[in-house]
Parts: C-alpha cells; sequence; structure tokens
C-alpha cells in the first residue's frame, strides 16, 4: 500500500472510530510505528486529523475532551516553557485565581518557595490538582473553590463554583483553554466548565491566557470568551508571527515562550 492510500485509510478509520492509535495502525498495515507518526503529521498538516498522545483525532471532533493523564503528556516541553513564562506575571503578594489545566498545574508547581512574609499571595482555584500542588506552601494563602468535580478534569462546577468566583475581584487570572482562535473565541468541550471559566475571566482585574500553540484554531463545543476579554496570551514559539499578530490585533498582548 502506497503512503497516500494508507492515510486515506487512515482518516477513515479516524473518522469512523473518533481516535486512532499509533500502535494499533502499525500492527494493521504492517508498518513501523515511526511511518505511522509521519502519516499522522501529513493528516495533521493538513487539518484533517489533530495528533494527541499517542495517536489522532479528526477535526470534526469537536466535543472530544482527552482525560487529564493524556492532556498532562500531550505538549510537555511546550508547557513547561509557558509556565515558566508565566512566573513573572504573579503579583508581589495579591491575588490571583488559577484555573483548570495542566498548564495552570504546572505553573502552580513552579511557585517560588523563599517568598517575602509580608507578600504573602492570595490563591483561589477550583481544580483539584493545583490546589494539592499548593497547599502546603509556605507563602500561599490557599482558597479552595467547591462545587461538583468532573473526574475528566478534577475541577469544581455548577452552583456552589460559580457562586464563590462571583465573591472574588483577584488581581490576576490565569486560565486555560481547551480551543482558542481569532474568530471563535475561547472554547472548551463542557458547558458547566466553561461556566466557571467565564466566572473566573469576570472575577478578575487582568487575564492571561496558558494556551500552547496546538490549541490554535481548535473550536470546541462550549464558548466561554472572547480574545479580547484577555490582556496577555502566552504559549510557545509554534504559534507562528503571523498568527501572534492577528491576536494582538483583537486585544492581548502575545509571549511565545
Amino acid at each position: 500500500m502506497y503512503g497516500p492510500e494508507r492515510q486515506q485509510e487512515i482518516l477513515r478509520l479516524a473518522r469512523e472510530d473518533g481516535r486512532v492509535d499509533v500502535l494499533s495502525l502499525a500492527e494493521t498495515f504492517q508498518v513501523t510505528a515511526e511511518t505511522v507518526r509521519r502519516d499522522l503529521k501529513v493528516l495533521d498538516r493538513a487539518g484533517l486529523l489533530r495528533r494527541v498522545h499517542g495517536g489522532a483525532i479528526p477535526v470534526g471532533r469537536l466535543d472530544f475532551e482527552p482525560d487529564l493523564a493524556e492532556r498532562e503528556a500531550t505538549a510537555a516541553d511546550e508547557k513547561d516553557a509557558i509556565a515558566r513564562a508565566a512566573l513573572a506575571e504573579l503579583p508581589a503578594g495579591g491575588s490571583v485565581i488559577l484555573d483548570a489545566g495542566t498548564t495552570v498545574a504546572r505553573l502552580a508547581a513552579l511557585f517560588p518557595l523563599d517568598v517575602d512574609p509580608a507578600a504573602e499571595l492570595t490563591v483561589v482555584t477550583h481544580a483539584l490538582p493545583v490546589a494539592a500542588r499548593l497547599a502546603d506552601h509556605p507563602g500561599i494563602a490557599l482558597h479552595l473553590v467547591g462545587g461538583r468535580v468532573r473526574h475528566r478534569t478534577r475541577a469544581a462546577v455548577d452552583a456552589w463554583a460559580l457562586r464563590a468566583y462571583g465573591e472574588v475581584a483577584a488581581d490576576v487570572a490565569f486560565v486555560a483553554t481547551n480551543g482558542f482562535s481569532p474568530d471563535g473565541g475561547l472554547t472548551t468541550p463542557d458547558l458547566a466548565e466553561a461556566a466557571v471559566k467565564r466566572a473566573t475571566i469576570a472575577a478578575a482585574r487582568r487575564v492571561v491566557l496558558l494556551a500552547d500553540s496546538g490549541k490554535f484554531a481548535q473550536r470546541h463545543f462550549a464558548r466561554f470568551g472572547d480574545l479580547s476579554d484577555v490582556d496577555l496570551l502566552i504559549t510557545d514559539t509554534g504559534l507562528s508571527p503571523e498568527d501572534a499578530r492577528e491576536i494582538e490585533r483583537r486585544g492581548p498582548a502575545v509571549i511565545r515562550a
């Protein structure tokens, strides 16, 4: 089977099954895993599939939401670079909101331990992984927002969470997203998750979006904001300078870490 024929069959399988994985495809077509990865890269560049950890999904799967472990492993180096750049946006004292998201959790893990006791930082989060990383931090006053916990993201949602954020006026919110684009705005697969993200944006004077370039031009079911709601986007160098300039025309400054 020639490469284009194999790629067409991979696309068909992805659309039928909702996703494909590298090892299964390699066994099906009797080729190496590296050959399959090259095929997926071709389909990704053509805009027909979106590569994820271990495989790919069809672009049309707007409601797809990978689990926490898969998201942790996806674009790990890029997320680390974004988190390091985001450290500079922490206020000296004051208050921040940390949204649910693997890049935001990486930022939480980097919070410096040698802080001035007089510059204690107040952190509000509805994300259990973020709260777990900061629970014993000596320089942080941690406030955990409650609600129904979504198993896929380990984040609290629904009325309790919305009510709590309605009582907050933080200095900075660090927000995550599943997709962002100039026309599509900020999107995520779940409506309840989107409502809480919308509330975090409203609860802060400044909004910093942490999103790797793989999420650019991705659109999901639930929209929770526009790029004009964001003051600063921190992403990686996979976002082209042209796309960065287009985003800046919509409002936020862009840092490509």
